[in-house]
């Protein structure tokens, strides 16, 4: 893939590749979206509303498929990107739109993968609340996002770790530092006090991979 100078999702040769690029950049994608839709069924209920929000080519709703069909529930998919969008396959009513501005209804589950990296930082949390407030009583937000390096030598350890995953995947350190050098100002990590934000909203943990971790957030509305 043509690794664009300035990181965007706006870009043909992004979204053309994006099922191979995704994969190779991140070894456990297949694994980890797996957990994400195990867990995610768990939480849908019959005639339920689920959105995958930052859905890029459908794989969550893909996942998701067979219990959206069995309890008839309703997949609502929300995808920024016009070019991604053009490459979704997947169950459900498709929707561009910037999450940011997006006007959530009541929902039973949301699943934000590997998406609040890429929203502004100022509005990170206000967002993350506002749908919280959203979810209904008995659902769950599933979150997977990357955090900052915990520094230290185990910082170290830990960007080297999601190097050598990479490089395991076979692809070429070009196109890894190509990459890197693409993301600034575009991804920016969640900073690690979102951590203790999750917690105090009642997240359980149930992934972590150097800076990488997944989050399942119940509701707690009454």
């Amino acid at each position: 893939m043509k690794i664009p100078s300035d990181w965007t999702f706006r870009n043909t040769s992004v979204a053309n590749e994006f099922d191979r690029h995704v994969r190779e950049q991140l070894p456990w994608y297949d694994q980890v979206s797996g957990a994400a839709a195990h867990f995610a069924r768990h939480y849908i209920p019959d005639r339920g509303l689920v959105y995958d929000v930052g859905a890029s080519t459908g794989n969550m709703g893909r996942l998701l498929a067979s219990a959206l069909e069995a309890r008839r529930a309703t997949l609502v998919a929300i995808e920024a990107s016009r070019e991604m969008a053009n490459k979704y396959h997947g169950p459900g009513k498709l929707v561009v739109a910037d999450a940011l501005e997006y006007k959530f209804k009541e929902f039973d589950v949301a699943i934000c993968f590997l998406l609040m990296m890429f929203l502004p930082p100022a509005r990170r949390k206000d967002w993350l609340l506002n749908l919280l407030g959203k979810c209904r009583l008995g659902g769950a937000i599933i979150l997977v996002d990357l955090l900052e390096n915990p520094g230290g030598y185990f910082g170290t350890a830990c960007a080297r770790l999601r190097l050598a995953g990479k490089m395991a995947t076979g692809t070429s350190p070009g196109e890894i530092i190509a990459k890197e050098l693409s993301l600034p100002g575009a991804q920016r990590p969640l900073p690690h006090n979102f951590v203790e934000f999750f917690v105090s909203a009642g997240a359980h943990r149930f992934f972590q991979f150097g800076e990488f971790a997944g989050w399942v957030i119940e509701s707690q509305r009454h």
